[in-house]
């Protein structure tokens, strides 16, 4: 389908819900439907790692929420766009203001994070990362479980790159957070 198309061609964030499970994992970008593979083993078992690490942190100083890969957050409307990063945090405050009726967050998470899987292309992650930021995500962390990296975004043009042996910490997003880079990547 063309970017163009008429407004009756895009299907709503309502109507991905709905969509049967057919084993892909899909997001809505400006109403139309993106499909990804399942990722692999490297990729599942970093994003189990940071999200322990990082709900252990959030549970530890009550500050909000963290979700999983399986959460949609609709950061733009007509025509719609649904992201599921691989891991999520949102303040109490914006948790309590979605309230928990809708099927997907209603907004940008505080923090997105996005694991590289072996299909994605850079321009992939980038478009990503730019549609959190475009929505109101305070910072977004791209985690390379291959070369063991972190880049962090505050806007889309100027990553800073951590290497395995530097400190990720959550900034002004997560205050008192900070773990080695390469504490996301360790199995136990």
């Amino acid at each position: 389908m063309e970017m163009n198309a008429p407004r009756n061609a895009w299907i709503t964030a309502e109507q991905l819900y709905e969509m049967p499970d057919d084993g892909a994992r899909h997001e809505l970008l400006r109403g139309f439907v993106v499909a990804e593979p399942t990722p692999g083993r490297l990729h599942g078992r970093t994003i189990a790692n940071i999200a322990s690490i990082l709900k252990n942190f959030v549970k530890s100083t009550r500050s909000g929420v963290v979700y999983a890969a399986d959460t949609g957050f609709v950061l733009a409307r007509d025509p719609d766009t649904v992201r599921g990063p691989d891991v999520a945090f949102v303040t109490n405050e914006r948790e309590r203001q979605a309230g928990g009726d809708a099927p997907y967050f209603p907004g940008a998470p505080d923090l997105a994070i996005e694991v590289i899987s072996p299909s994605e292309r850079v321009s992939e992650v980038l478009g990503k990362v730019s549609d959190y930021l475009s929505a109101g995500s305070r910072l977004v962390w791209v985690v390379d479980p291959v070369r063991h990296e972190v880049r962090v975004f505050r806007s889309p043009l100027t990553p800073h790159v951590l290497g395995a042996h530097d400190a990720l910490d959550g900034e002004d997003v997560l205050p008192g957070f900070s773990v080695r880079v390469s504490e996301l990547f360790e199995t136990y």
